[in-house]
């Protein structure tokens, strides 16, 4: 009888899924007869329409407006003509479809997985996907289900395919991936429980598997004592989710009496359909990226104006934080951020961007100064480095006020704000004029530590470092020194193992996913201030 087999990765996804393990290693797409070459050039285009075509199919069955801008990207990569020109060139000349297709995106995937920044090696995964789908149309084979009873097994897992699994019940363990990728935030927002890291090698498919996405842990074919274990702890992590609901309705405050409020992120309207306004205080982040991606032509004011009225209509009287455009990173907007950049994060990205692209800027200004009339409304910055970016986006707001009013067009000045997250920011935070602050930890953390997010070796890195919570205390003091609110809107805010610690540094707003709202209510209700 075989015996139990433990592997070790690390949390990507909280939670604890059982079930039968299902390697996902995909063969051969399948065999095809080539025709010629004009009839091999209909036939990859019309694949690769079908294929995008798919992945707008899922984007709108996802039904939020996070998996549609993940999905955008890869639309974006198949609408890429450069991308495609060698294959198009091969056929011809006489190569089948097929191959010439698979030949020329092999070298695109090995040329982002060998790159050596870890958002390009990221995108690897994403160009595969697209080559095996359109690879699977040209050939004529329908894309595999999945089950989503299952455990999951892959190197990797795009987002699309995550996306197309109806999940009850199960989990995903990658090779690859980190905490931070595409699919791991998906998984969070669907409490899908996920580990990365995990060597998957000599696996037995279909046997049964536990996994623990607090332990970080994959077992296979477990003794009956590790499954009687393992249920006990599901069990004990499932009354303490029950504990948790129990806060989602009532304000969070902490022991001793002390007042958090605890704010909204969202991608877009979409993902406010199924919540309560009356369960947080407001909302700290709106990604206005929605509004730019997975399009052939840059958003008006008026569908700006619309989009930013129906987030202001279910907030009712509450603040509504609104980012304006974080282009660049790893949020491309085709026609708008530049390509081929050496080191997309300490690129032309935020409002380096939009300071560069002031007739794109305006419109998102005018649009928002208008929206402020209709709610309470506040305007955030994002990738701010030194006082004059955010001097020169005020004058912009002022020049935009300044038309509307000339134009008899109702509008109103919002606060401006901006996210702290680059270092330089956040240690001379006194020179800035800024209406409000918001910590940007993802970025902040990545900056500081010179490691990038989405590098699953330095894992141990994109924890908050003593240099880093000094550098959120910072900014805290300065808040309450000057009298302007400080919030935190990266990923830490919504952890409750990291509640404590921010809430010590002075933190007393903390915005966060829809999913972590109960959770981090109960951590605060726990914690009592020292002394």
């Amino acid at each position: 009888m075989a015996t139990e087999e433990s592997r070790q990765g690390r949390a990507a996804s909280p939670g604890m899924a059982a079930g039968p393990l299902l390697r996902l290693d995909d063969g051969d797409a399948g065999v095809r007869a080539a025709g010629t070459p004009v009839m091999e050039t209909a036939a990859l285009r019309r694949a690769m329409a079908e294929a995008a075509d798919e992945l707008a199919g899922l984007a709108d069955a996802a039904g939020d407006d996070e998996a549609a801008a993940v999905l955008a990207v890869q639309i974006a990569l198949l609408e890429d003509e450069a991308l495609t020109e060698a294959a198009f060139v091969a056929i011809a000349g006489g190569t089948p479809a097929d191959v010439a297709f698979r030949a020329a995106l092999d070298a695109q995937v090995a040329d982002y997985a060998a790159a050596e920044d870890a958002y390009f090696r990221a995108r690897a995964a994403d160009l595969e996907d697209l080559r095996d789908r359109v690879l699977r149309r040209l050939a004529g084979v329908a894309e595999r289900a999945l089950p989503g009873d299952a455990i999951l097994a892959a190197a990797d897992l795009p987002p699309s395919r995550f996306l197309a699994v109806p999940w009850a019940g199960g989990g995903l363990a990658l090779e690859r991936g980190s905490a931070t990728s595409h699919v791991a935030i998906l998984a969070r927002a669907r409490g899908v429980p996920m580990l990365v890291g995990v060597a998957l090698r000599g696996l037995e498919d279909g046997a049964p598997a536990l996994l623990d996405g607090a332990a970080g842990t994959l077992v296979v074919r477990p003794d009956p004592a590790t499954a009687a274990a393992f249920a006990e702890r599901r069990a004990a992590w499932e009354e303490r989710r029950a504990v948790e609901a129990a806060y989602l309705a009532k304000p969070a405050v902490t022991a001793d009496g002390t007042r958090v409020r605890v704010m909204l992120n969202i991608a877009g309207p979409d993902d406010l359909a199924p919540l309560d306004p009356a369960h947080v205080d407001g909302i700290g982040l709106v990604r206005s990226e929605f509004l730019f991606q997975g399009r052939d032509r840059l958003p008006g004011e008026e569908e700006q104006l619309a989009a930013y009225r129906r987030i202001l209509d279910w907030a009712g009287d509450r603040p509504v934080t609104i980012r304006t455009l974080d282009a660049g990173g790893d949020k491309p907007i085709p026609g708008l951020t530049r390509a081929g950049e050496g080191n997309p994060f300490l690129g032309v990205r935020g409002l380096r961007l939009s300071l560069r692209h002031p007739e794109v800027f305006r419109v998102q200004l005018r649009a928002l100064a208008r929206a402020a009339v209709a709610g309470n409304l506040k305007v955030m910055v994002p990738m701010v480095s030194v006082p004059d970016e955010l001097r020169r986006c005020r004058d912009l707001l002022d020049e935009a006020l300044a038309g509307l009013e000339g134009e008899g067009v109702p509008a109103a000045r919002p606060p401006l704000g901006m996210m702290v997250e680059v270092p330089a920011a956040a240690l001379s935070v006194a020179d800035f004029d800024a209406d409000f602050l918001s910590i940007g930890s993802n970025d902040l953390i990545q900056y500081t530590m010179a490691a990038s997010r989405d590098e699953p070796e330095l894992a141990e890195l994109a924890e908050p470092s003593p240099a880093v919570m000094e550098l959120i205390a910072r900014v805290a003091v300065h808040g309450a020194a000057t009298g302007r609110e400080v919030s935190l809107c990266g990923d830490l805010a919504g952890e409750p193992r990291h509640v404590p610690a921010l809430l010590g540094a002075g933190l007393r707003t903390l915005s966060m996913a829809p999913t972590s709202v109960a959770a981090v209510k109960a951590a605060v209700a726990r914690w009592r201030a020292a002394g």
